[in-house]
């Protein structure tokens, strides 16, 4: 993929602030996140290009050298920029969930969130580790706004690898047990010496034999194939915090597949989706409400009730509302995920223009037309013509 401007990839003007920047990179990884498009190889592209982008812009020495000499004032720095870009610095997709995680507000996008209490969880084994891992289980979870307004307890039913109850899930059978293995003599690797030009070069590499586990099974219990895991079922419940957002990824430590021989589980990935609501529209934090006036309400003013999460609250409208004005209720948003801070509610106003009308409300209509107050002053053209200019800006 050619490279392209940083702010071309972020869809970013040069004048954009680091809250801008990060708005937009965090909307570009969730749009190209690996789980959200699997076996994509354009978006895991696009999903690094944008990474590239924000380390560099997200930077301010970095930025500042881009923006004066382009991508050849990167040369020598370090991470995502250095050595021209993403792909000269060998970066993994675990190296840019480990280092933007907190842009989706906790632990890593990709690999779960610790600060959630509850979740967690590595994305690799410990070193020297010989019990064998179960595989990760994913699953979806569709979250309406209530729900992530005020936190959530979900339960799941899974279809999964659970211990053998029959061996204990050692995988021998009849009580019996597990053997050293004797090509590792039970250390679980193998070294191997091999001749190169540089001579005699010793290897250590995993035991074939026993999988590393260090033990094998001669007598192998016949429910499980002396696996030790069976498929059953297992309700599981997991507490979704507050303020979680599309595209976020839990992670539940030991959850998952159980490991062979007695291994350790896996861990369940909830993939969070958010259900559209018929009132409301998310930005961030915040949530816009669109207020349909009618001509009298908007020229005479008066109280509306506006719809929140919390329930119906009183807004009050000034005489002579005009359409496109945007009022604000503070606090009226959703919470921050791990935060005491919460966004805003933002009520756009829009004006309902009767259709069809009447006789007599036409020749109403007819006498408010050459009526001065339903004329236009031009300080209020200037005002909607700026309010108009600024969507293009």
């Amino acid at each position: 993929m050619a490279k392209r401007d940083y702010y071309e990839v972020l869809e970013v003007p040069k004048t954009a602030t680091a809250d801008e920047i990060k708005k937009a990179y965090r909307k570009k990884a969730i749009q190209y996140h690996p789980d959200k498009n699997p076996g994509d190889k354009e978006a895991e592209e696009k999903f690094k290009e944008a990474a590239e982008a924000y380390s560099v812009l997200s930077d301010p020495d970095k930025r500042a050298k881009y923006d004066q000499f382009g991508f050849e004032g990167l040369n020598g720095a370090s991470g995502f920029g250095g050595g021209g870009g993403f792909s000269g610095g060998g970066m993994s997709m675990d190296d840019i969930f480990s280092m933007f995680g907190d842009i989706f507000g906790g632990g890593g996008f990709g690999g779960g969130f610790s600060s959630f209490g509850g979740f967690g969880g590595s994305r690799t084994r410990q070193r020297g580790e010989r019990k064998s891992r179960g595989s990760d289980l994913r699953v979806k979870v569709a979250l309406t706004l209530e729900e992530i307004n005020t936190g959530v307890t979900k339960k799941f039913k899974l279809k999964k690898l659970v211990p053998c109850q029959h061996c204990k899930g050692t995988g021998a059978k009849d009580g019996s047990t597990a053997e050293t293995c004797p090509d590792c003599h039970g250390t679980g690797t193998v070294m191997r010496t091999q001749q190169s030009f540089f001579g005699m070069v010793q290897t250590q590499s995993v035991c074939p034999r026993c999988g590393g586990e260090g033990k094998i099974i001669k007598d192998r219990c016949p429910h499980c194939s002396g696996d030790g895991v069976v498929y059953g079922e297992e309700i599981v419940e997991i507490n979704i915090p507050a303020g979680v957002a599309e595209g976020m990824q839990l992670s539940v430590e030991g959850k998952g597949n159980a490991g062979k021989h007695n291994g350790y589980n896996g861990n369940l990935l909830v993939l969070i989706e958010e259900v559209p609501h018929k009132d409301l529209v998310r930005d961030e934090n915040d949530l816009v409400y669109n207020l349909l006036l009618t001509v009298p309400q908007a020229s005479l003013g008066g109280a509306i009730e506006i719809p929140t999460l919390d329930g119906a609250v009183k807004l009050k409208i000034e005489p002579g509302t005009q359409p496109g004005k945007m009022l604000r209720l503070r606090g009226k948003g959703l919470p921050e995920l791990n935060s005491s801070r919460r966004g805003d509610m933002i009520v756009n106003v829009s004006v309902y223009i009767p259709e069809t009308l009447s006789r007599d409300e036409k020749q109403a209509m007819e006498k408010f037309q050459t009526s001065d107050h339903f004329q236009p002053t031009q300080s209020i053209k200037e005002k909607l013509f700026r309010k108009f200019r600024s969507y293009f800006d």
